[in-house]
């Protein structure tokens, strides 16, 4: 199914990753235009992952994403202006230890989303796990597949205070082996989203009426990654008081993929979760490209 499914959708999907698209096309213009402070601060730096690449559409390994310069997308239609520098393959890691050397250098802590966001216990995910939805839309945890050299999630919180309820998030980095694999990964996430809108990540916690939208770099307001995937639903589980906002922001840059997820809470409002999503995501896409792109080093 992938992109071309689900099309009796296909405008609320659309508009729903346009604005994340723009959203993020601010953050990382802000991480840009920030200058030589935050650039070597982000140079010397250093949730659940997303998925096995089996059984999904195309990625987008020959898009004008293949470039890292492309300004339109696959249909030709003019689209942002591309923040997307150009790959310099010279920089991927060969083996595990180098993807994990990487990893370190891309990955956020706390204070990539803001002085009240603080590391949730447990706060890493076991380096060789990897969750996989079954047939039956319930989260499995597997070992790491063929294609994948490195994958790492961290969590985080916003403590409950002033009538607010507690806002979790995950910030997610996986290296895969090539720029096409990481294509794949986020093709299979888009079918996973049209295979089951209503998925169980572990007992007692679920995820509900789940939209996804995918953009290739160039296409929409999509600037700012090779190619953009985004859901958004509602989060039910122990400690949520009730059905409240989910969202996940994922982004490839060669074989890299970054992903955030936001689960809101009582008295928190989608502006607000929507920026701490764009704040780790967009942070995490200029790293990656300040580490394997063609840039000033």
């Amino acid at each position: 199914m992938g992109r071309s499914g689900g099309q009796g959708h296909q405008g609320a999907l659309r508009a729903g990753g346009n604005l994340l698209a723009g959203l993020l096309l601010v953050g990382l213009t802000g991480c840009t235009s920030d200058g030589a402070a935050r650039g070597a601060a982000d140079a010397s730096a250093s949730g659940p992952p997303r998925r096995s690449a089996s059984g999904a559409p195309a990625p987008s390994g020959t898009s004008a994403a293949s470039t890292g310069t492309g300004t339109t997308g696959p249909g030709g239609g003019s689209g942002a202006a591309s923040l997307v520098p150009e790959l310099d393959e010279r920089q991927q890691p060969r083996d595990r230890a180098g993807a994990r050397a990487l990893l370190a250098r891309i990955v956020v802590d706390q204070d990539a989303f803001g002085p009240e966001v603080r590391r949730s216990s447990p706060f890493e995910s076991d380096p060789d796990s990897w969750p996989v939805l079954g047939h039956d839309c319930v989260w499995r945890t597997e070992g790491l597949p063929p294609d994948v050299l490195a994958t790492s999630t961290r969590q985080f919180h916003v403590p409950a205070a002033d009538g607010r309820g507690r806002v979790r998030i995950h910030a997610t980095v996986t290296v895969h082996r090539t720029r096409e694999e990481s294509g794949w990964e986020t093709a299979h996430a888009m079918e996973e989203v049209l295979r089951c809108p209503n998925q169980v990540l572990r007992a007692g916690e679920e995820l509900k009426g789940l939209w996804g939208a995918s953009l290739y770099l160039g296409e929409q307001l999509n600037g700012w990654s090779e190619d953009a995937f985004s859901e958004s639903g509602q989060w039910v589980g122990e400690g949520s008081g009730g059905p409240q906002r989910y969202l996940w922001s994922q982004g490839q840059f060669g074989p890299v993929t970054v992903a955030v997820a936001g689960k809101g809470a009582d008295g928190v409002t989608e502006q607000t979760l929507n920026a701490l999503v764009v704040q780790g995501t967009s942070r995490m896409m200029y790293r990656a490209g300040q580490v394997l792109g063609k840039v000033s080093r």
